[in-house]
């Protein structure tokens, strides 16, 4: 028997609390983003969250920004989030410049693209996401090779991030928004 689930819309007017936000995505990306419109019935909690990934996406961050990047696209795959996959995929081409390791990401283990730092990097994140997570001592001591245990605090909090953002994402089926689709790569000179 098929269990007929029947999802609440979401919403049509936002918040006056979550506009500034809307309004922002609207300009870089000429829409609000799906997951706004259903953040956006938890006013507090969506700024809480907001707070939290900009903290993690801030100038300074321990982690570059190509690798964060990196991170939220592949734990977005693992989550089966159709909305991350599409907005960190998004992200990574424009970090990184090219679509390359966007499309490499997935079979990171085979590819060439992908530096010592950034398979450590990897094989953590896939390990974190794991339920249970699967930290083996070979990972430890590859991820402590190459990072710093406040760099390895601040990776752990943005998988964290990217999982609960996915998982929410996920379990509401929120769709794609067609974002790398955007993507124009530059001529290389």
């Amino acid at each position: 028997m098929k269990e007929n689930i029947a999802w609440v819309a979401p919403l049509k007017s936002l918040p006056a609390s979550v506009k500034p936000i809307a309004a922002l995505q609207q300009k870089h990306y000429g829409a609000v983003l799906n997951p706004t419109r259903w953040w956006g019935r938890m006013p507090r909690l969506f700024w809480l969250v907001a707070l939290f990934v900009g903290y993690l996406e801030r100038r300074k961050a321990r982690l570059s920004s190509a690798l964060r990047a990196l991170l939220m696209t592949r734990v977005s795959q693992l989550c089966h989030c159709a909305f991350c996959i599409d907005a960190n995929s998004l992200r990574l081409a424009e970090r990184s410049g090219t679509l390359d390791k966007v499309q490499a990401v997935g079979n990171w283990q085979h590819s060439v693209l992908f530096s010592e730092q950034e398979r450590a990097a990897l094989a953590f994140a896939e390990a974190v996401t794991a339920t249970p997570p699967q930290l083996t001592e070979g990972i430890r001591t590859e991820v402590k090779r190459h990072f710093s245990d406040e760099t390895i605090s601040e990776m752990t909090a943005l998988i964290a991030f990217q999982n609960l953002s996915a998982r929410f994402n996920a379990a509401l089926d929120i769709p794609a928004q067609g974002l790398c689709a955007t993507f124009k790569e530059k001529p290389h000179v």
